[in-house]
């Protein structure tokens, strides 16, 4: 089966063919980097991660470019507070940035350009819209005429007379048309600003992107991602400017994530819930959270809440107790080779079933219920009176391949509960069981139960699990 894409273009989920065989351009927007990222920053940071480690692991050889608008009018009001100058803070909050999405299992794109390192490309961009008719420069400004562009507003799916009619000319712009948005803007006073030819200044936000996009992956791409909230009139303007400039569809699938909501809230600094990413790795387990975040399909809201990570949590735990039993068990079974295919079939169909909700365009929520059966059918199988190394080996590698497509780490929890300690622990209790030292065995097994460490005696031996 093809991978089944939600296009926000069409409204409608598409087979995924690529432009060239086997190889997949990826252009996602990145965060504007003037302070720590938010939990909706995050979002987008691990949804379309999630969707190139799934494209890779289909065979797809994934360019995947993420991008940093490193100035802006929030970057120099920041630099103004901080008493910094803009490249320092961009600097400072890119760093930033990996280190939290890294927290989260996020790895780093192929390119991360940034716009101060492209400023050529864009002013060659913009000139090449002025020599074509589509845009013009008024005193130091440049803008792009958005009426000529005929396929204006087919993203977000608004005529040009219903964006027209919520239209506004504000004081101090000379655009010609209220529609018409800006792509280079001239400095203010003591501003950092770059020489062109309209005079010294810094570009508008959405040519950006474009440039960007066409430097690092060509005219056309394949894929083009963000928030929904870049849907218009970011990726609108996107596409008018490429479009208008290349003669040629500039990204042929278009795939935008749900908000987030804060117990219910929407986000805002002024409800006192923003919530930053910097702050949620010191309270929570970022595994935790970026399982939290797949539990949801991509283009659906997610509520954050204290309630659901907990909910998330005890899931995750669900999956880790039952790798970490299976890992257990390993040591006291049998080489039972030609006597469990049925059991290989079994967990074979689980990966295909996998394989099946995320082709339907990324269908993590469902995906991870297929997880939650494969650890189910793990702990089935460990209640057969003879296990086989082989099947186990099978449990643990399909768990491990499948929660490392969706970027979820379950090792970390695996050392701690597998860790030296513990171990001698258990391997004390059973001597002092031999020795009938049964008050010693009883201590033993209380304190692993404040280590959330659950013992159950079986005539295999001590299996143990996380309470």
């Amino acid at each position: 089966m093809a991978i089944q894409i939600y296009n926000t273009l069409t409204r409608q989920k598409e087979a995924f063919k690529t432009l060239e065989e086997g190889k997949v351009r990826m252009y996602v927007c990145g965060p504007t980097v003037y302070n720590y990222i938010h939990i909706g920053n995050a979002r987008p940071a691990i949804v379309f991660d999630t969707v190139r480690r799934y494209l890779e692991y289909r065979g797809y050889d994934v360019k995947y470019v993420l991008n940093f608008t490193d100035v802006d009018d929030k970057l120099i009001k920041a630099a103004n507070e901080l008493g910094m100058e803009v490249p320092d803070v961009a600097d400072r909050f890119i760093n930033a940035y990996h280190e939290d999405v890294r927290a989260f299992g996020v790895r780093k794109a192929d390119r991360h350009p940034r716009v101060t390192e492209t400023m050529d490309d864009i002013i060659e961009f913009i000139q090449g819209l002025i020599n074509a008719g589509y845009a013009y420069e008024e005193d130091g400004d440049v803008y792009f005429k958005t009426r000529s562009f005929d396929e204006y507003g087919k993203l977000s799916h608004q005529s040009i007379d219903e964006l027209r009619s919520g239209a506004r000319i504000e004081v101090g712009e000379k655009k010609h048309d209220p529609l018409d948005f800006t792509l280079w803007k001239p400095a203010k006073p003591n501003e950092i600003a770059w020489d062109s030819p309209w005079g010294k200044g810094r570009p508008g936000w959405h040519i950006e992107c474009s440039t960007m996009a066409k430097k690092y992956l060509g005219e056309t791409i394949d894929i083009h991602a963000g928030g929904q909230d870049l849907s218009f009139p970011h990726h609108e303007n996107e596409i008018a400017q490429s479009e208008s400039l290349n003669g040629k569809t500039f990204a042929n699938y278009w795939m935008h994530n749900g908000y987030i909501n804060i117990e219910n809230e929407k986000m805002s600094k002024s409800q006192g819930n923003f919530v930053l990413v910097h702050d949620v790795v010191k309270e929570q387990d970022p595994n935790v959270v970026r399982f939290f975040m797949l539990s949801v399909h991509y283009r659906n809201p997610i509520n954050f809440s204290k309630s659901l990570l907990e909910s998330a949590e005890n899931g995750l735990d669900r999956i880790r107790t039952a790798r970490v039993n299976l890992a257990h068990r390993k040591q006291a079974s049998t080489d039972l080779t030609g006597q469990d295919d049925e059991w290989y079939q079994r967990i074979e169909e689980f990966k295909n079933r996998f394989m099946t909700e995320m082709d339907d365009d990324f269908n993590t929520a469902n995906a991870i219920s297929v997880l939650f059966d494969l650890a189910k059918e793990g702990n089935v199988y460990l209640q057969e009176s003879h296990t086989s190394t082989g099947v186990i080996d099978a449990f643990i590698q399909t768990i491990d391949d499948l929660m490392s497509i969706l970027g979820v780490s379950i090792a970390e929890e695996e050392d701690k509960l597998l860790d030296d300690e513990i171990e001698q622990l258990i391997e004390e209790r059973n001597q002092a069981r031999k020795n009938r030292d049964f008050a010693r065995a009883d201590q033993i097994r209380d304190e692993l139960k404040e280590k959330d460490i659950i013992l159950e005696d079986t005539p295999q031996g001590t299996r143990w699990k996380r309470g």
